[in-house]
């Protein structure tokens, strides 16, 4: 049963809509973790303690950490296996030729495949930056607070990041509207209040995940 689901053109985009909310769900939690770093070091580092000593003393140290780190990341590996496919049988059924122009898409349709590109991407570079340290020249293991600052204190810290974020807010944007489609949930009386929230959600997780480097180039955090 469930070998024929995943088989299937609906069980691909069930999979995407559903590993899409799990990670829409993290990132709203990400990004108000992140915004603590507005409170001083003080806060966000012990923000930074807590997240890896949650559970102890049954858990060990970072280990409840990991675990709610693994959810994304199978979220993340199960939504890009699913578009690839999605994608592959796209093609695979199209004519060679079409007779008329289709119309054209949204900037954020068009750019879906490309967005989720660079946030792939984008999330190598991000752990390999703040949470291993292996590319942050500097990187002080403990002092995340610091360790943000540093980054962004970089042009290309700040390019990275800022990029990655309007390429995850188009994405959030056709992503929640199109998993409301795959999941049954959509209809014509409800299209119009599912797009006002898909803007709405692009538009605070854009803003909030932004706000971070602009504080720290403008002095606001330092």
């Amino acid at each position: 049963m469930a070998r024929t689901m995943w088989d299937s053109s609906v069980g691909k985009k069930t999979v995407m809509a559903v590993s899409g909310l799990i990670m829409l769900l993290y990132l709203v939690v990400h990004m108000i973790g992140n915004l603590k770093i507005f409170f001083g070091a003080g806060e966000f580092n012990h923000y930074a303690h807590w997240l890896r000593t949650l559970g102890e003393p049954f858990m060990h140290y970072e280990w409840t950490l990991w675990l709610v780190r693994v959810v994304p990341v199978v979220a993340v590996v199960a939504h890009a296996v699913s578009a690839y496919q999605l994608s592959r049988r796209d093609i695979k059924a199209r004519p060679s030729k079409y007779v008329h122009k289709k119309p054209r898409a949204s900037y954020a349709t068009r750019t879906m495949r490309w967005g989720g590109i660079i946030l792939g991407l984008f999330i190598v570079w991000h752990i390999l930056d703040l949470t291993t340290g292996t590319v942050h020249p500097g990187f002080q293991p403990g002092h995340p607070y610091q360790n943000v600052v540093d980054t962004f204190s970089t042009w290309y810290g700040n390019v990275i990041y800022i990029v990655a974020m309007l390429a995850l807010g188009l994405h959030v944007r056709h992503g929640f509207w199109s998993a409301a489609q795959s999941l049954g949930v959509g209809s014509r009386t409800r299209d119009r209040a599912l797009k006002t929230v898909a803007n709405v959600l692009a538009l605070l997780l854009t803003v909030g995940f932004i706000a971070v480097p602009v504080g720290v180039m403008t002095g606001v955090v330092s």
